[in-house]
């Protein structure tokens, strides 16, 4: 399983494509590389010396072989230096698109030729390429400041797309968790999805894998391969080019077949893998379980101080198929007992826009032993809802160890709030429905529920 490792944890990199312009790509891509503290050999016929590093007229005069060699030069240029490759490299990123994406089949039939006949692993083309914050590995052809990175975490992006890879990375850094390793892998004539998922697998530093796909080359290999993965840690997986339109925009986008989305939900649903809704129902998912590990059971209690917000929630829940049993009578009575009138004990508890911090704490100690999962809502708008919150959900959720995550709307303490509950491994979200959403799934990594 660690065939991979010269990919992800490469001790000497090309860069084919080098340019001493920090404005260009391959600029870029070196200026990143640097940062990486390991041998980075650019090559490139026209310099001697880029960015104060020496510069090779090609790959066969780096002094060794590398673990990892990226092309950045016109697709028509590509057969040519990777013919060169023999004895120089194990993995060859090809970042350079103009292959099967737009019809020129042939082309990509002859890179994968002599890649097979000179035994190099190949990634992409049509690629971004990687990102292991973990090794400061980054071979994206974008300037940190325009795209920041997130910090080292335990989530994993396998992506076809690169874009989508990038609004992931960004999506994961903005909601405070990271990275472990990202890959786009493009047009996917040799290294795909299936054999990523067998390295993350037993990869130390993954905990949870977000994957994007468009095409499956060898569906077999991706069932048996996402089912090893699935049966270690949580995987999510969004499929594109579900109709007609999006099959074809999937065809152009890295030239391979999207196939016929009925059969592969029918065999995601089989195989008791997690298929995402769409995007954001992807990264509510992910934000979850890299804060939170699944349990099991499905009885969900919402304790709400508006009641609109948790007719959202249960709406909701319904949705997803989870239940929400009543309270059990002898803790109705108890907290009826206990508060106002105008306060609804039931399921939702709607807490009104008077409740209190005590108020939460009161439910949430009462029904803590009888439920699977919990969501709070906490509209900070109202004068009851303090910091002091955040202290007492984080003492709750370490007592029980059960699932719990928090809708907060904007108003009052809401960023600090938020702020404190993430660090205490609570995921927040900005809405009752999202929310539900990343509670299910803590609560059912094993698929379908949207089927």
């Amino acid at each position: 399983m660690k065939e991979l490792d010269p990919l992800f944890f490469p001790k000497s990199i090309a860069l084919i494509g080098a340019s001493p312009h920090e404005e260009k790509l391959g600029g870029i891509a070196l200026r990143n590389l640097l940062r990486t503290k390991k041998n980075v050999y650019p090559v490139n016929p026209k310099y001697e010396d880029v960015l104060g590093t020496r510069c090779y007229p090609s790959i066969r005069e780096i002094p060794e072989a590398v673990d990892l060699s990226i092309i950045m030069r016109p697709a028509v240029e590509v057969p040519g230096i990777l013919a060169e490759h023999a004895g120089k490299a194990r993995f060859v990123l090809i970042v350079s698109a103009g292959f099967a994406e737009v019809g020129n089949n042939a082309l990509q039939k002859e890179i994968v030729r002599i890649g097979r006949e000179l035994k190099l692993r190949l990634i992409g083309p049509n690629c971004l390429g990687i990102f292991n914050p973990h090794h400061r590995l980054d071979t994206l052809f974008l300037p940190p400041e325009n795209l920041k990175r997130p910090r080292r975490g335990n989530v994993a992006v396998v992506s076809q797309s690169g874009a989508v890879m990038m609004c992931i990375l960004d999506a994961v850094r903005m909601a405070n968790t990271g990275v472990s390793k990202a890959i786009n892998y493009g047009n996917a004539v040799d290294l795909d999805a299936a054999e990523i998922f067998e390295y993350l697998a037993v990869d130390d530093s993954t905990e949870v894998v977000v994957s994007y796909l468009e095409s499956v080359a060898d569906g077999r290999r991706f069932l048996e391969a996402a089912r090893f993965l699935s049966a270690r840690k949580p995987l999510l997986i969004l499929k594109a080019g579900k109709g007609a339109g999006g099959r074809a925009a999937a065809f152009s986008h890295t030239g391979r077949l999207a196939g016929d989305y009925r059969v592969f939900h029918s065999l995601m649903k089989q195989s008791g893998l997690r298929e995402a809704l769409d995007f954001d129902d992807l990264l509510d998912a992910a934000k979850a379980v890299s804060y939170q590990r699944p349990s099991h059971g499905n009885r969900v209690c919402i304790i709400t101080n508006g009641g609109g917000s948790g007719v959202l929630a249960a709406d909701e829940c319904a949705r997803l198929g989870l239940e929400m049993p009543e309270l059990p009578t002898d803790i109705r009575n108890g907290l009826r007992e206990i508060f106002p009138s105008f306060y609804t004990v039931a399921n939702p508890v709607d807490l009104t826009g008077q409740a209190r911090i005590e108020d939460y704490r009161q439910t949430l100690q009462a029904v803590g032993d009888h439920y699977d999962s919990f969501l709070v809502i906490a509209l900070t708008g109202v004068p009851g809802i303090t910091l002091g919150l955040g202290e007492y959900l984080r003492n709750f959720r370490e007592s029980v160890g059960k699932p719990l995550v928090v809708h907060i709307a904007q108003g009052g303490v809401a960023p600090r709030l938020i702020r404190l509950l993430e660090r205490a491994g609570i995921p927040v979200y900005r809405s009752p429905e999202r929310a539900m959403r990343g509670l299910a799934a803590l609560l059912d990594t094993r698929g379908g529920r949207h089927g």
